[in-house]
């Protein structure tokens, strides 16, 4: 469609006189376009020279705008290396010519004329550096380099930054490069040799690019965001680079680095190198530290420019100005700093395409994100009409009235409306970005009573305050701490707890941070501490979890074992490096685990739900777990022989319900299909690859990584026990259930569930189970057992703690052993309490009235284990939990106080023994292999 036909707008013509003339030049153009010809040179000197000189040009170029533009960048290609400045100047006077039309002429988007800018910005880059690179391979200066190393520049990448990185480029914008050569093509002893002559190209390039000539320039080239330019080559060593980065980058650099890309050279090579950049820029925790960095940035150059002042419009700068095109961007890219490692969704370059994703994941409001970008756009097309006037880099709005009046014609309106217009946009861009980074001072509060400041005194001295930037947040934050303690049911508990807290905190910048960013998470922190000052101190030492609240469906339902797998699976995947992926896991694990917790705390789950959580979390963990583990074993020994290996979750993870500091009772069945060997490259006979491999399973969960461990396993449940192999093949396994085992295994049998390994061998697995546990059998030999074990257990562990809801008799494990001997005698091996009463009723063994006893009583009894052990690792002391702890027990249970829940807790678990001991009779023999 031709440019006329595209049409939305006109300028009005500043200089009516200077409109006309140029119309001389184009006698071709009628109608709209005319006026648009004839408004765009009466406004702009610069482009009513660019109409005149390419008026032959244009006549053909206005038919087709984008093929125009699409044709200049194609002929560029066949342009010989000594015409080359000359071809690129002309071309830049064309796009400009175009994209300045359409622009005026509200034909194309803001992107379609920032990406014509661009598109000529890159090719201009990769056709100077391979021109410049000919040159220094035709003299034989690049070592082993040849015509044919042009294709992807012998290694050497240009890097796109700011805005022509995003495709944003302004409409007379300098272009920020940095220039980087893979140094591992070339021998150590050739790599000085290879350095200067890529240097010298760079040089050259950029010489291409930015001398000014009779035909004008292509583009200023800016050259100092590469790494400490003051002391480094213009083209440094990608190794160089990452080293620089990863030990001395800073927070600007980070932001730099969102909007780059390869634009020229060995683009292959360019993607690369911002892979290995990736943990520079995008921090695996939320980084709201970066906030106050933005923030010392945005004042920095506010000071260095002279910009700070408020917004007077008169010289007015539109893009580091209050309320500028800086503020919007800094604001966007702030926040994808933030969340962005978290979410790749969030690393896109453009500032618009950012603002749409930080709205979409809930990161920002989207009425925000609605009006920052349209005053975006309307900032730059400010922006571009003040350089349109005489191809400027100029950002700032006239100093003089008449300087208002050209800008007001330009844009179709006259100098009032501008005016206003300007002002009211760059207010509301001010006000909805300053209180982002600069929020207003917390009020300060009266001196401090003795008790308290007793307390407070010690803060200063703690390893999280010994920063200057860290007191100085905190100083900011204490407030709102203070007041939020200060309306917690027992002030003086929430202090200690938060003392506690404090004192553990390794480092205080970013968790302060945030605080400050978030200030909801401040009540959710004194709830916690002040209901477990234990898992304060674990918050203390983990408080990376804190990023999952901020994710934006903390608080939603629970999504479901499969969705758990599929996350775990990308996140691992997103790692190259083994114990990377190991850490992974485990960084991932804890802020589930926190999830759970803070659901549980806050009353959106039960203990029931809760126990059901945290078994889908060890599941998932161990499912995402067992392929990386096999993956990496294989790497030596080849991949697993025959059909692979399962896990077979037992006890508490095989029925599907944990506490939050449960262990993992697991075997490992392999299921070797006939081979005798694996093929690898250190080949190991069946056996002892998988008793290898187990072990290097055990190690990829329980050892203490930088990120601790991801849970306890237990093996001693597996045949033979620990006398046994860690890893049992399929026929032992069948063989050992079918004639060797103790009638307390197969009442531990019931439980057993397939929690990670190949479906098809976990199929065969549960067949076996269901083989040997689904014939009826007759009670006594089992009850018999049963009274056996009790005696036992009760002889080595005594009947427990008054609070101890596990031991003892009438208590969660006494009521689990008969339950499974229900399901045995039964020979319905359900694997839960709920399941196996049921059956233990529907067999005529147990009375529906004592069936509906047990469970109660395990409920209770579960309740108070789950919340306990979400408070803390040892056995509870009522004395010493505090009002938040003793209310979150009672309402974990139902109960009314302490007392009243000791009282239900004694009442009902008598009830339950009594109920046990006639079921299961007294122990008259002492055989049988008792349970650990």
């Amino acid at each position: 469609m031709t440019l006329e036909n595209n049409l939305t707008r006109l300028p009005r013509p500043y200089d009516p006189a200077l409109g006309m003339d140029v119309l001389s030049a184009v006698p071709w153009a009628s109608g709209p376009l005319a006026e648009l010809l004839a408004g765009t040179a009466g406004c702009s000197p610069y482009l009513g020279g660019l109409i005149r000189r390419e008026a032959d040009w244009l006549e053909g170029a206005v038919q087709d705008a984008e093929g125009a533009v699409a044709a200049v960048l194609a002929d560029l290609g066949e342009v010989g290396p000594d015409a080359l400045a000359s071809a690129l100047r002309q071309a830049k006077r064309r796009v400009a010519l175009m994209a300045g039309l359409a622009d005026l002429g509200g034909a194309w988007t803001l992107e379609q004329v920032t990406g014509a800018l661009t598109d000529l910005a890159d090719r201009a880059c990769d056709l100077a550096l391979k021109a410049a690179l000919a040159h220094e391979i035709r003299r034989g200066k690049l070592p082993g380099a040849t015509e044919d190393s042009l294709q992807d520049a012998g290694g050497m990448a240009v890097f796109a930054m700011g805005k022509m990185g995003a495709r944003e480029l302004n409409y007379s914008s300098d272009i920020d490069l940095i220039c980087l050569f893979d140094e591992s093509r070339y021998d150590p002893s050739d790599y000085h040799e290879a350095r200067s002559a890529f240097v010298r190209a760079t040089r050259k390039m950029s010489s291409t690019l930015n001398d000014l000539t009779g035909e004008g320039y292509v583009f200023r080239t800016d050259l100092r965001l590469r790494p400490d330019p003051s002391v480094t080559p213009v083209c440094m060593a990608m190794e160089a680079a990452e080293r620089y980065y990863e030990s001395l980058g800073r927070t600007w650099e980070r932001a730099a680095w969102i909007k780059a890309r390869p634009c020229a050279g060995d683009l292959v090579a360019g993607a690369a190198f911002q892979k290995t950049l990736r943990p520079f820029v995008w921090r695996r925790h939320l980084d709201f530290a970066a906030i106050d960095d933005a923030h010392n940035m945005r004042l920095a150059y506010r000071e260095h420019k002279g910009v700070g002042g408020p917004i007077t419009l008169t010289g007015h700068n539109m893009k580091l100005g209050r309320g500028g095109i800086r503020e919007i961007e800094f604001f966007t890219q702030t926040r994808q700093l933030i969340a962005g490692g978290r979410d790749a969704d969030l690393r896109v370059r453009g500032t618009v395409d950012g603002l749409a994703q930080l709205a979409g994941k809930g990161w920002i409001p989207q009425e925000v994100a609605e009006v920052l970008t349209d005053r975006y756009r309307q900032h730059r097309e400010v922006e571009h009409r003040l350089q349109m006037v005489a191809d400027a880099q100029t950002h700032s709005l006239p100093e003089t009235p008449d300087g208002f009046d050209r800008l007001a014609a330009m844009m179709g309106t006259d100098a009032d409306s501008l005016r206003s217009d300007l002002r009211q946009r760059l207010s509301e861009v001010h006000d909805l970005t300053e209180d982002f980074f600069a929020p207003g001072q917390s009020p300060t509060t009266d001196a401090e009573p003795p008790e308290v400041a007793k307390i407070t005194s010690r803060w200063k001295t703690y390893p999280a305050l010994r920063s200057e930037r860290a007191v100085e947040i905190f100083k900011r934050l204490r407030p709102e701490i203070m007041t939020r303690m200060a309306e917690a049911s027992r002030p003086d508990e929430a202090l200690l707890a938060f003392d506690g807290f404090l004192e553990g905190l390794p480092a205080g910048v970013q968790l302060f941070s945030l605080f400050e960013a978030n200030p909801q998470l401040v009540d959710l922190l004194i709830d916690i501490v002040s209901v477990s000052p234990d898992l304060g101190r674990y918050l203390a030492r983990n408080s990376g979890v804190f990023d999952a609240v901020i994710g934006g469906d903390f608080f939603s339902d629970w999504p479901g074992l499969t969705t758990l797998v599929a996350e775990l699976t990308v996140r691992l995947g997103a790692e190259a490096d083994y114990e990377r992926k190991l850490d992974a896991a485990r960084r991932w694990g804890k802020e589930w685990h926190f999830r759970i917790g803070v659901h549980l705390l806050r009353g959106l789950i039960d203990a029931g739900e809760a126990g059901r959580q945290y078994a889908d979390l060890a599941e998932a963990s161990l499912r995402g777990l067992l392929p990386v583990v096999e993956a990496q074993f294989a790497e030596r020994h080849g991949p697993v022989p025959g059909r692979g290996a399962i896990v077979l979750g037992m006890g508490s993870l095989g029925a599907g319900r944990l506490h939050p500091r449960s262990d993992l009772d697991v075997i490992v069945i392999y299921d070797p299909a006939g081979v005798e060997m694996s093929d690898g490259r250190r080949p190991l006979n069946v056996r002892t690859y998988y008793a290898r491999l187990t072990q290097a399973l055990v190690t990829a969960v329980t050892a203490p990584m930088a990120e601790g461990r991801l849970y306890e396993l237990d093996m001693r449940l597996r045949p033979s026990g620990n006398q046994g192999p860690v890893a049992v093949s399929i026929d032992s396994f069948r063989n050992y259930q079918a004639n060797e085992a103790w009638l307390w295994e197969h009442l531990a049998l019931t439980r057993a569930r397939v929690v990670a390994g190949p479906d098809d061998l976990g199929a065969t697995v549960d067949q076996i189970r269901q083989e040997i546990l689904s014939t009826p059998r007759d009670a006594a030999p089992v009850l018999a057992e049963v009274a056996t074990m009790r005696s036992r257990i009760a002889a080595a562990k005594g009947q427990g703690d008054a609070w101890d809801p596990k031991l003892g008799r009438g208590r969660l494990q006494d009521i689990e052993l008969v339950t499974q001997a229900g399901a045995l005698i039964a020979g319905q091996p359900h694997r839960d309490v709920a399941g196996a009463l049921a059956a233990a009723v529907a067999c005529g063994w147990m009375s529906g009235a004592q069936a509906d006893h047990l469970r109660a009583t395990y409920d209770l009894c579960w309740g108070l284990q789950t919340g306990s052990r979400l408070i803390s690792a040892n056995m509870i002391a009522p004395d010493a939990l505090g009002a938040g702890g003793a209310g979150f027990l009672t309402r974990m249970t139902a109960s009314t106080g302490l007392d009243g829940l000791q009282a239900r807790l004694s009442e009902m678990s008598a009830k339950a023994t009594s109920m046990i001991d006639e079921l299961v009779g007294q122990d008259d023999a002492d055989e049988g292999r008792p349970t650990d």
